[in-house]
């Protein structure tokens, strides 16, 4: 179904502005996709054909951008998008478990959305919160810690329009539509109003702390080498933690 002339229109106007911060109009695309998303809660044939004809693109060749980013649905989805990681640490961790029982819960399946609209359901890939398993992200926002008790009363929760506060991250849960307009640059406000390091990020800076640990130039730490601290630690003689210890992967 084609926009109306009014949704047309801010289309448009927002359009401009998107367009406006790339050096080459095509550029623009993604976040484009996720304007015209914000529009009518998926990416639809009238969101394709916009876009296309913004950018100066084929309708193939923006259909062939939708269907290979994940975040771009087909369909219209829940006011509120939950995403269960079933990835390797989450599921480890109960994220199967999780997912499976707000299947039973919400009487839906993967990909799917309860029938008054308010939560669509899906299994996602990693979401970078490895030290928070198992992970729940409602339009993208952080639930961490989970499990299928505390699942169950958060989706209950969203449907009975309960305030609702992320874990880390923005103060104020927003909506599938919402989060699809910050997405296409248009912040709501809310990035600095929250915090995004918790417990499990800060567990090396407050041990640190504890000890007095500094971190020390290359330099000094070569100096230090083969210092008091158990091999591989890292602790020089002075109690610094060198830069090299820190050979985890980052996320």
């Amino acid at each position: 179904m084609p926009f109306s002339d009014e949704a047309r229109a801010r289309l448009e106007a927002d359009t401009s502005q998107i367009i406006g911060r790339y050096p080459q109009s095509r550029s623009a695309l993604l976040p484009l996709l996720h304007l015209v998303q914000a529009e009518e809660g998926y990416v639809s044939a009238a969101g394709i054909e916009f876009c296309a004809a913004q950018l100066g693109l084929t309708e193939a060749e923006v259909t062939a951008v939708v269907s290979f980013y994940s975040m771009y649905k087909h369909r219209p989805v829940g006011e509120y998008h939950v995403g269960v990681c079933t990835n390797s640490l989450c599921a480890v961790m109960g994220g199967d478990a999780i997912f499976s029982d707000l299947q039973e819960h919400l009487g839906i399946g993967n990909d799917e959305t309860t029938g008054d609209g308010k939560v669509s359901l899906e299994h996602v890939e990693c979401n970078a919160a490895c030290d928070y398993a198992p992970v729940i992200m409602v339009n993208w926002e952080f639930f961490d810690d989970m499990t299928p008790q505390s699942a169950r009363e958060l989706v209950d929760g969203l449907r009975s329009g309960a305030d609702i506060t992320p874990t880390r991250g923005a103060p104020r849960l927003c909506t599938w539509k919402q989060a699809s307009r910050i997405l296409a640059g248009f912040p709501d406000g809310q990035a600095t109003g929250g915090h995004t390091a918790g417990h499990a990020t800060l567990a090396g800076l407050r041990i640190a702390k504890e000890h007095g640990w500094t971190p020390e130039s290359g330099d000094a730490a070569q100096t230090n080498a083969g210092g008091s601290g158990p091999p591989g630690s890292g602790v020089s003689p002075g109690g610094a933690v060198s830069p090299r210890a820190n050979t985890g992967r980052q996320q």
